[in-house]
């Protein structure tokens, strides 16, 4: 996920500022008294207003509110218990997506979504990852951080700096002329707080070799990368699609990327769904997966002999046979002809074995939960999960003699491999097959009474 929430503004206590931002001032927050009092100066307040405080999922916490002056504007806050606060000004409505995102480990954002987790520096997320269910974190090459303390040389004057009032902010007019002015204003009020953070340990800003000027690269370059025009590209920016990661640098009004980046956002192309089906359906002009487009190429070969060369049908086609009677049943032949061909589309041989294994799973976890609760197995212990309940159930109405044998096998394996007697492994399946699948009633007991075998005499 692309950081893409752009600060307006730093809070005048913040710990970490973000260089060219002006400064506002956040005296009416309560800032020093923690995450509830945050959340609790705009939450269920009046219309328009809100506000909420986490614990973050890493250390610390995190809240936002809606500014209880200029209810336009909202404040960020992510509070770290050894690397201090941050303190951002965002239009309201972004607050809520950045506390989103500001959950887990970034802690600092800088250069277009580059960000910080207190050790070190990361480009902006746009992999994603299956096995962590998260974005792949990619480390910037030969990072060194920049404290507040490397910024001031003492040659800036701190009383040209402004500080903002929110009532009157306006980001288009708010670009401080000479942001060290400013930085240095904002040093000598954080020396004034209690127990300040040390100015060695404020972080301004990150500098790495791929954040090079004479290394980023230009929409040409990116758009290359990602195999589209250039023109294409700037339509994306322009309609906030496609996922373009924010530029790390705006030079003459032009959107410049470090090539990391746009490397990663070409692969994240390659890698979506988009992108997967390009390369499945490549040389196909109805972007038919490879399956798919051998089903149409087979039916289309078969209805093309069905309607053109046996003479009975062909003749059909003459105007005075073209009527609705006839039509429905030129239909009703082609639609037989898929319904009766569904062993050529559906690989049962292998969707059975399939079930097989994923039932006899099911079962053992449901014999593992039984065990720990000390008790005997029930009936109703042996449950399957709802995805595969609707998948026997479509197995059993579209392939009932293929689900015969198979659910023959289970009921075999269910008793020599985990003790289930064959009645309650049947029962099973005909209850999830009924209660969370889409098989009738009435058909599951017909089908289960010729599958399952009776119960032994006594």
């Amino acid at each position: 996920m692309v950081y893409d929430i752009r600060p307006l503004a730093n809070g005048l206590r913040t710990d970490h500022p973000v260089p060219g931002l002006p400064f506002v001032d956040d005296s009416h927050l309560p800032l020093d008294d923690g995450p509830d009092a945050i959340e609790a100066v705009g939450r269920n307040k009046s219309e328009g207003m809100w506000g909420r405080c986490d614990t973050s999922r890493e250390a610390g916490w995190l809240a936002f509110t809606t500014d209880p002056i200029a209810h336009h504007l909202g404040w960020a806050v992510r509070y770290h218990p050894e690397h201090g606060r941050t303190v951002l000004l965002l239009r309201d409505e972004d607050t809520a997506s950045l506390h989103t995102y500001w959950s887990g480990a970034p802690l600092l954002f800088r250069a277009g979504g580059y960000w910080w987790d207190g050790e070190a520096w990361y480009r902006p997320g746009q992999i994603w990852d299956p096995v962590t269910e998260d974005y792949a974190r990619h480390t910037a090459r030969a990072t060194a951080t920049v404290h507040a303390a490397d910024m001031l040389d003492g040659r800036a004057h701190p009383g040209r700096a402004h500080v903002h009032k929110v009532a009157t902010f306006d980001p288009a007019t708010a670009e401080p002329e000479n942001w060290i002015d400013d930085l240095t204003r904002w040093a000598q009020h954080h020396q004034k707080q209690d127990d300040p953070l040390p100015l060695e340990k404020c972080v301004v800003d990150l500098a790495s070799p791929e954040l090079a000027g004479d290394r980023l690269l230009g929409v040409p370059e990116m758009a290359a990368l990602g195999g589209i025009t250039a023109s294409t590209l700037r339509g994306y920016i322009s309609r906030g699609e496609n996922d373009v990661p924010l530029p790390q640098a705006t030079v003459a009004g032009r959107a410049q990327w470090s090539r990391p980046v746009a490397e990663d956002w070409a692969e994240a192309r390659r890698r979506s769904s988009e992108g997967l089906q390009d390369a499945m359906t490549a040389g196909d002009r109805h972007r038919l997966a490879p399956g798919a487009a051998q089903i149409r190429d087979r039916f289309s070969e078969t209805f093309s002999s069905f309607l053109w060369k046996r003479p009975d049908i062909r003749k059909r086609w003459a105007l005075r046979h073209r009527n609705e009677p006839s039509v429905r049943e030129v239909a009703d032949h082609l639609a037989f002809e898929v319904a009766d061909s569904l062993r050529r589309i559906i690989p049962t041989d292998a969707l059975g074995p399939t079930i097989r294994h994923a039932v006899l799973e099911d079962f053992t976890t449901s014999l593992r939960i039984a065990e720990r609760r000390g008790g005997q197995l029930k009936d109703f212990d042996l449950i399957l999960s709802v995805p595969l309940a609707k998948m026997l159930s479509w197995f059993i109405q579209h392939f009932p003699t293929s689900a015969q044998w198979y659910i023959g096998e289970i009921m075999g394996e269910a008793d020599k491999q985990l003790g289930i007697p064959a009645q309650v492994t049947g029962e099973a399946l005909r209850r999830s097959a009924t209660t969370n699948g889409k098989l009738d009633g009435q058909a599951a007991k017909e089908f289960f009474s010729r599958v399952v075998p009776k119960e032994p005499q006594s």
